[in-house]
């Protein structure tokens, strides 16, 4: 009996796996959208760095946020190691948030 039962879960599992998987699928094929290129190609490579910079800056503001986070409860509870680490998160956000400048500054 038990054998049953729990062979019915796993069917229901599958099934819903299944009709996640179909609606995955089906979301991707009506979602295609024809992409229309610039005429220049230094263009297009330019907003794609811009883009992916952006991005990098997003994530570099994240982690800052968490640094500063990190250290604030770390002043609360006077935890040293925890204190270090937001430090260092915060550095490393800088860094990451700056990342474009700091290559244009390195290359020229």
């Amino acid at each position: 009996m038990k054998h049953n039962l729990t062979t019915r879960k796993y069917e229901r599992r599958a099934r819903k796996l299944y009709a996640l998987f179909s609606c995955l699928v089906l979301a991707l094929t009506v979602m295609v959208v024809p992409a229309f290129a610039a005429d220049d190609p230094l263009t297009v490579v330019n907003n794609l760095s811009e883009f992916i910079f952006s991005l990098i800056r997003a994530i570099g503001l994240i982690l800052l946020g968490f640094g500063v986070l990190q250290l604030g409860l770390s002043l609360k509870s006077h935890d040293p190691s925890q204190r270090a680490n937001g430090m260092l998160t915060i550095a490393g956000g800088i860094v990451i948030t700056f990342t474009k400048e700091i290559l244009t500054l390195i290359t020229g």
